[in-house]
């Protein structure tokens, strides 16, 4: 990828693209991937407590889709090392109705791995906070907008992430990964 392409959105509106992330085991592979750096498959199976063909066969998938690569240069033999391939940092999601009905299940399922994700983050919040409140931060606001409102407010604050967050071959020595995330939801439909 070109790196004037590196910040444009990518739409993941491709159903097996999607099902390939929507999956809890690659997922976890990713963020190990993009947190930690390259891997292999044996040192993921022993970080995830899977067997080396498990993530073997969840790599392959990962590759198929584009969103790891194989590091030839340190790779030999049956050993084979993988990094995270530089894909845009500001990946959107199809509306279900951008969907055909039959793979409205599989944008269903990313989000409920997400979100099971971000419940195990939001328990981990306290302690970090105690642990080292400069790096572990917070926000939780009430704010009333309107959809055109809400539409700028949400690309200013991928702007701000984009301005501030660093690719990690890009990131300063000091820099470190962090878990940032966004949602909005109507707060009258309780």
């Amino acid at each position: 990828m070109k790196d004037d392409e590196a910040d444009e959105p990518l739409l993941l509106n491709d159903p097996e693209r999607l099902k390939a992330l929507a999956h809890p085991m690659r997922r976890r592979m990713l963020t190990h991937l993009n947190v930690h750096g390259p891997a292999t498959s044996t040192t993921l199976a022993e970080l995830l407590g899977a067997k080396t063909g498990t993530t073997s066969y969840h790599l392959r998938q990962l590759e198929k889709y584009g969103f790891i690569e194989e590091i030839p240069e340190r790779s030999s033999g049956r050993e084979r090392w993988w990094r995270r391939a530089r894909i845009p940092r500001d990946i959107r999601l199809p509306t279900p109705g951008e969907l055909p009905p039959e793979e409205r299940k599989t944008l269903e399922e990313f989000h409920r791995v997400g979100f099971e994700e971000d419940r195990a983050l939001v328990e981990r919040f306290p302690a970090a906070f105690k642990a080292d409140p400069g790096w572990a931060r917070g926000s939780r606001a009430m704010a009333r907008m309107t959809k055109e409102e809400l539409d700028r407010f949400y690309e200013e604050y991928i702007a701000l992430l984009l301005k501030h967050g660093h690719p990690a071959d890009e990131a300063p020595p000091d820099a470190r990964p962090l878990y940032v995330r966004f949602f909005t939801l109507p707060a009258d439909e309780d």
